[in-house]
């Protein structure tokens, strides 16, 4: 009889985590542009996330979609809680500069 047993498949999850775990370390302190249900477009560090995909971006600023003046100003609203229920979706974001959130030392 062959098939996967309890061990296996329990290796196979701790990889998973293991791999998801390394993903969301490598986009630690990068920018990410979050678009959320309402229209608006959020761009800001990625610092932190948790198991209820709520999200936590520093330095951020809100972008209004579909407003008449495309010339307008960002909001500046610093470090913020993104819902996880309010994400439509995430992207890495490559157009803005990279700001530095963290300290060296």
């Amino acid at each position: 009889m062959s098939g996967i047993t309890g061990s296996e498949k329990n290796a196979d999850s701790i990889k998973n985590v293991e791999d998801g775990k390394t993903k969301l370390s490598k986009w630690l302190n990068t920018n990410f542009r979050i678009e959320m249900t309402d229209g608006r477009v959020l761009i800001g560090v990625f610092l932190c996330t948790d198991r209820d995909a709520n999200v936590i971006l520093g330095a951020c600023s809100e972008y209004l979609k579909g407003s008449e003046n495309e010339g307008e100003e960002p909001r500046v609203l610093g470090l913020v809680i993104v819902p996880g229920r309010h994400i439509v979706s995430i992207q890495l974001d490559d157009t803005t500069p990279p700001q530095k959130f963290y300290y060296d030392e």
